[in-house]
């Protein structure tokens, strides 16, 4: 076996799968910053975070713990559930893209945000359960007007 070969990484293993998520999370950092117009100067002061090591993260050279993600998402005035799912920290919430739309939109709090979540799920949740009934009150009516003009007609007959 070559020294080349030793050198070449597998593809898909762990690391780079973590080295992965890293770049993910550091892009989509870089992006929301860029959305925010803050500059990275901006964004370290406000997330408490220090300059060189917010820019190891947007490169994608360096992992930030949950805690430091939080951090930076009250700079960035974003769910930190937006970024713990852009860090592999939590699972793809379900919604999609209106979820995915109102977690995006930076005029509205965090709070605000969460509520028109729990409306817009109790909506789908409600829906959800009522198709099976619908679909047997769908039905019903099909049948419904054959057996009464049936009727009517043996009747009239």
């Amino acid at each position: 076996m070559s020294d080349t070969n030793r050198d070449q990484p597998t593809s898909g293993g762990p690391m780079e799968k973590v080295a992965d998520i890293a770049s993910d999370i550091g892009e989509y950092i870089r992006q929301q910053r860029s959305n925010a117009k803050i500059s990275l100067r901006q964004l370290s002061k406000l997330a408490g975070v220090s300059n060189p090591y917010l820019s190891q993260i947007e490169r994608g050279v360096r992992k930030p713990s949950a805690e430091i993600l939080q951090q930076i998402a009250k700079g960035l005035r974003i769910s930190a559930e937006a970024l713990y799912v852009q860090a592999g920290i939590l699972d793809l919430p379900t919604g999609g893209p209106v979820g995915d739309a109102i977690r995006a939109d930076t005029e509205l709090t965090e709070r605000q945000k969460q509520v028109l979540l729990d409306v817009y799920e109790s909506f789908r949740r409600e829906n959800a359960a009522a198709t099976p009934v619908q679909a047997a009150r769908a039905k019903t009516p099909d049948t419904a007007p054959l057996t009464t003009e049936g009727a009517e007609s043996k009747e009239s007959a």
